[in-house]
């Protein structure tokens, strides 16, 4: 007879783990001084101060004790990895200082493995010479950087950043430099589509509207008056057309380029403008970009040659720079980079099925790689009404280290807000332009592999033409020679990068691990969250070269090792009818299983290919805390919404079980938002959130709740929106009536119960765990 967990046992797990968290870790500061020290979960509130170690908003680990030896690591199988966020945005009372400034000399680094002055370096010889940290090499401290050491080795001037603090910037120098010369202010350029289907959406005329009043909102160093970034505006269909905007113009002029096979940018002067001195102009051609294609009936357009007119013109400029580029049809146009439609679900399952993940044509590759040249980033906004191959389109955005949006079934009158959010934050973030990150370790251990949006010439150079605050690389490490549990393990993240003032600047974050002899001290320091996005974007990359289900499977097997090598190794002795988890992986299983049934892996009949391109480069920037929502989605019961308290009310597991016909629940993905009403929901509840008195009276079609005046409607709508501020993308709210037929897409997020295309209930796959568990015993 063996004992299966009980339905009770699995219901109790998620939140609680969740919650108790929470009750114990928000209260005091996360002082990052302790090497080793596993930080509070990403859905605990908590403070940070940083001691010397990089805050875990910038750096999360799989494991903070790593195994010695790399036998023990095999043993294990618990991947060693770091999920790197560099320039996160933090809370006003945690800001990094302002950048370190060496002079003309530029940072001081070990002479050998060249790591940049950190608290890991040993002063020695009376403070003459530093021992790195890294490498063990002795290195000359320079004559100016020079400071005698107190009683106890230390330098008397120890609290500066660079050998106090775990996070930190210093200004680059000229060697740091393309070419050795100090680099120009970036530009943006803003490429629409101007053929009939972005026309007839109302597409255009929204994106001209807003880009009147955005502009004065380009990002600026925060003691400049205005942002030093200059703008540039092309339209296109089958041809382009680039606009001078030149302030000494009383209108703007166009250029038309109808030879799209071999791109060239018409003009040099008055293309890239300071918006402040060209104004007037900018506005006149925002106002006649409308009008002017009002009439079109041109429904075919290029892409690769937007592209290339983009670059050309950073080239010609001399700067990096991004590109915004909103587009919405597949490019069957005859121009380079011209696609065809390969939309063909019969693959989907077989061994064919990873060509569709793949580019169908190498142009938008190596256009790519010419971008990441010349610090030329792209956002793409794609707004298809049909397939339009966004494993191809993607690519650009992929490698650049930009981001890529997508509405599908644009509606002017029900999307406009999410998009116009997703365009502001787009063109407001916080950017490093340009960028090279180099991850450095202690010896014993090196970065092997790297996910993220990002190209690499070499194995250890990570290319960023742009760097944002919400993008993520993930670096896994190997051994390659023995740890010592007495000096543990070190992490060096380096990124230089152009600033939005045309400041070339260096980013500096360091961590160090504990090391471990022992299996039951690893078991004690992981983290699953930070595992579960680890596993998450090892499988959506391993699709470009597997069929699904070895993913899936190799995924599963590597769980169950994880799981079978604690319970033989470090689990007292019991029978092996129970299923025994590390107490910090308690919910490895429920997680890995959402990981398992999510549509990339194990896509129901209704999602499309281009779907699941999405969401698979989506998922391979995400930092912690964005996979632990999307994966696990956070249902809040709104009928125990206490009005008197700032807290939410406490979440609910993802199961069909835990909705009650008279409650109303908001579930939130990270990319979605539902507000699910149960049809016997009480007449003053719908009176507060709708101000209807019947449930037959919901509008299943409303995007926003209406304003009434009551505490709970005002209260409701302030939860929605701070929900939404913690989230990198705008959330649309979808209104689900229970029995409604949006009530199938509400339960595919339901992520504990069984699945529409097969995926395992929660219960289910734990049982199912505990038998491959104990075959591996066995």
């Amino acid at each position: 007879v063996y004992f299966y967990p009980t339905q009770l046992h699995c219901q109790t797990a998620t939140i609680q783990v969740i919650e108790d968290d929470k009750a114990n870790k928000s209260g005091e500061p996360f002082s990052t001084g302790v090497r080793g020290q596993v930080p509070p979960l990403v859905t605990t509130n908590f403070l940070v101060r940083d001691q010397g170690n990089a805050s875990p908003r910038y750096i999360r680990c799989t494991a903070y004790n790593i195994p010695c030896t790399s036998d023990m690591a095999k043993q294990s199988q618990v991947p060693l990895a770091a999920v790197i966020k560099p320039l996160a945005t933090l809370p006003p009372d945690e800001a990094l200082s302002y950048p370190v400034d060496h002079g003309e000399r530029g940072p001081i680094r070990c002479n050998r493995c060249k790591a940049y002055m950190c608290p890991y370096m040993q002063f020695i010889e009376g403070g003459r010479r530093f021992q790195c940290g890294f490498c063990s090499c002795v290195t000359e401290v320079p004559p100016y950087y020079f400071q005698h050491l107190d009683h106890t080795g230390k330098r008397v001037d120890c609290d500066r950043p660079e050998l106090s603090l775990g996070s930190y910037e210093f200004l680059a120098t000229v060697e740091y430099c393309k070419n050795n010369k100090l680099p120009q202010p970036p530009a943006y350029i803003f490429l629409i589509d101007v053929s009939y289907s972005a026309m007839k959406s109302g597409l255009v005329s929204i994106v001209c509207e807003e880009l009147k009043t955005l502009l004065d909102y380009l990002p600026r160093e925060t003691n400049e008056g205005e942002s030093s970034i200059r703008v540039g505006f092309v339209t296109y269909n089958k041809v382009l057309h680039f606009y001078n905007v030149k302030s000494s113009l009383a209108q703007p002029q166009m250029m038309v380029v109808s030879d799209v096979a071999d791109m060239f940018v018409p003009l040099l002067d008055g293309f890239l403008v300071n918006v402040g001195e060209s104004r007037a102009v900018i506005n006149s051609l925002l106002d006649q970009i409308p009008e002017m294609f009002a009439d079109t009936r041109e429904t075919e357009t290029v892409f690769g040659p937007v592209i290339q007119a983009g670059l050309e013109a950073l080239k010609a400029a001399d700067c990096a720079g991004k590109l915004f580029v909103f587009h919405s049809s597949l490019p069957i146009a005859e121009a380079p980079g011209k696609l065809k439609n390969r939309e063909d679900k019969k693959l989907i399952g077989t061994d064919k099925e990873k060509s569709l993940f793949q580019p169908q044509v190498t142009f938008y590759g190596n256009l790519a790689k010419e971008c990441v040249a010349q610090g030329c980033c792209m956002d793409l906004f794609l707004f298809p009404n049909q397939y339009v191959d966004v494993a191809t389109l993607g690519i650009v955005p992929s490698f650049t280290g930009g981001s890529l949006y997508k509405y599908t079934y644009f509606q002017a009158t029900t999307d406009r807000e999410c998009f116009l959010h997703d365009l502001r934050r787009a063109v407001q973030k916080h950017m490093g332009f340009d960028a090279v990150m180099r991850v450095r370790t202690s010896t014993g251990i090196r970065a092997m592999d790297f996910y993220g949006s990002f190209y690499m010439s070499n194995t250890t150079d990570v290319e960023l033409a742009g760097l944002d605050c919400d993008k993520t690389i993930t670096v896994e490490f190997r051994h390659d020679d023995k740890l010592s549990e007495e000096t543990g393990a070190l992490i060096q993240c380096a990124v230089l990068y152009t600033s939005c003032s045309g400041q070339r600047r260096l980013r500096v974050h360091n961590l160090a691990v504990n090391c471990c002899t022992q299996l039951a001290d690893l078991y004690r320091n992981c983290e699953t969250d930070t595992l579960i996005n680890f596993f998450a974007k090892h499988a959506y990359h391993s699709v470009l070269s597997n069929p699904t289900k070895n993913v899936r499977d190799g995924l599963t097997n590597q769980c169950a090792q994880i799981l079978a090598c604690y319970r033989k190794n470090c689990a007292s002795p019991s029978s092996a009818g129970q299923l025994i988890l590390p107490e910090c992986m308690k919910l490895l299983p429920v997680y890995l299983n959402c990981v398992l049934k999510s549509d990339v892996l194990h896509p129901g009949a209704d999602v499309s290919l281009d779907e699941r391109a999405y969401l698979r480069q989506l998922v391979s920037c995400m930092d912690v805390a964005e996979s632990h929502v999307f994966f696990y989605p956070r249902l809040l019961p709104l009928q125990k919404l206490d009005l008197e308290s700032e807290a939410l009310p406490v979440a609910v597991r993802d199961s069909e079980e835990r909705l009650s016909k008279g409650g109303v629940y908001l579930l939130e993905n990270g990319l979605q938002l539902f507000l699910w009403v149960g049809a016997n929901t009480q007449q003053e509840l719908l009176q507060n959130i709708f101000g209807i008195s019947s449930f037959g009276q919901i509008d299943p079609n409303m995007t926003t709740l209406p304003v009434l005046n009551n505490p709970y409607s005002k209260k409701l709508r302030d939860m929605i929106k701070s929900i939404r501020d913690q989230r990198s993308r705008y959330m649309k709210l979808l209104v689900v009536k229970q029995e409604d037929k949006l009530e199938l897409i509400f339960r595919h997020f339901l992520v504990e119960d069984k699945n529409n295309s097969g995926g395992a209930s929660y219960v289910d796959f734990l049982c199912h765990m505990h038998k491959e568990i104990r075959q591996l015993l066995s």
